[in-house]
């Protein structure tokens, strides 16, 4: 073989390995190599090893992105977060979202939480911070002093609705976040008409509480609200059966199923008891949505002082303005009680 035949040949063979080599590390760079979409949850201060084994049921081939990350230096800038996985992303495309830690923001949602913590149980359904974290946060003394709640009034300032937030999220951050949400909702306008029923946000919130778990019917409630201000406003006792089934499951626990307030009930010594304590209980008895809040502060003008459960419309009340009305109104309800054998 003449030397140029040679120099051909070498050439020739050098070429093939250099496409060899360039389909290699292409195919290992931008071959698609995920398999399904979905989430990928990855923890605060995880290691790539941890990383690896939460990825693995996205991909067809672990080692070709190990190259990959290798190559990014991906193991020593890990970013928490929830990464939204396509399929049929390359191993470089994937890196790189996970690198950028541009993370994919959920909606969180509460609604009718009735302590700090059931609502802490409910974050931490949908977040990375645990339950016991989350509680710690809502409780933090020094936090609910300077922004002028206690552990009483402190349910308050959590609005129901639904926030946009990134999985990671701390406690801390969840609080400072739902701070900023409290004085957004209690804007200007929800201020003023809170002062012109003589109540503060936190009060509103009070009422709003009582007022919802008295109906359910949420067209109902500006009448209750206002039944309520009624009372208020000519110096009366609330005298509302939701606050006494507070005190009771205060008492017995949480998940006692109270059907009928009994007269021994209206006794209990609780500063939580509106038949035997004048004015408002020192807090919320649960989280009220914000039609409850709206209907305290947009309560129907009436002049009605007493209500009762309507056996003809269950879910709503019949009012009325005098207590002989009402005890008329009452003794039809406590008969209608007695038939269906609710004794408790």
């Amino acid at each position: 073989m003449n030397k140029k035949k040679l120099i051909l040949l070498l050439s020739a063979l050098l070429l093939i390995l250099a496409s060899v080599l360039v389909h290699s590390y292409y195919s290992k760079i931008y071959k698609p190599n995920t398999v399904k979409e979905g989430y990928l949850y990855i923890p605060t201060d995880a290691n790539y090893d941890e990383v690896q084994n939460l990825i693995r049921p996205f991909i067809k081939r672990i080692k070709p992105l190990n190259w990959v990350a290798n190559r990014k230096n991906y193991p020593s800038k890990i970013k928490a977060g929830r990464y939204l996985i396509d399929k049929g992303m390359s191993n470089n495309d994937l890196i790189n979202l996970l690198r950028s830690g541009n993370q994919k923001a959920l909606k969180l949602a509460f609604n009718n939480q009735d302590s700090l913590e059931k609502l802490a149980g409910r974050i931490a359904e949908q977040i990375e911070a645990d339950s016991l974290s989350i509680l710690t946060e809502l409780k933090e003394p020094s936090f609910l002093a300077k922004n002028n709640f206690d552990i009483q009034t402190a349910l308050a300032m959590y609005i129901p609705n639904s926030y946009e937030f990134y999985w990671n999220t701390s406690a801390s951050k969840f609080k400072q976040r739902m701070l900023k949400e409290y004085h957004r909702f209690w804007n200007s306008q929800r201020k003023e008409k809170a002062k012109k029923q003589g109540l503060s946000a936190i009060e509103v919130n009070t009422l709003a509480s009582i007022v919802q778990k008295e109906t359910a019917a949420i067209s109902e409630r500006p009448e209750v609200a206002q039944l309520y201000l009624n009372r208020l406003n000519n110096r009366w006792p609330l005298q509302a059966d939701p606050t006494v089934i507070f005190c009771i499951k205060a008492l017995k626990g949480q998940e006692t199923v109270i059907k009928r307030v009994l007269l021994k009930d209206l006794e209990i010594v609780s500063p939580y008891n509106t038949y035997k304590n004048a004015g408002l209980p020192p807090g919320p008895i649960g989280m009220p949505d914000i039609s409850a809040i709206d209907a305290v502060l947009n309560p129907t003008k009436h002049d009605y002082f007493y209500m009762c459960a309507n056996i003809d419309t269950p879910g709503k009340h019949v009012f009325a303005k005098t207590l002989s009305q009402h005890n008329r109104n009452a003794a039809k309800y406590q008969q209608w009680l007695n038939r269906q054998g609710v004794h408790r």
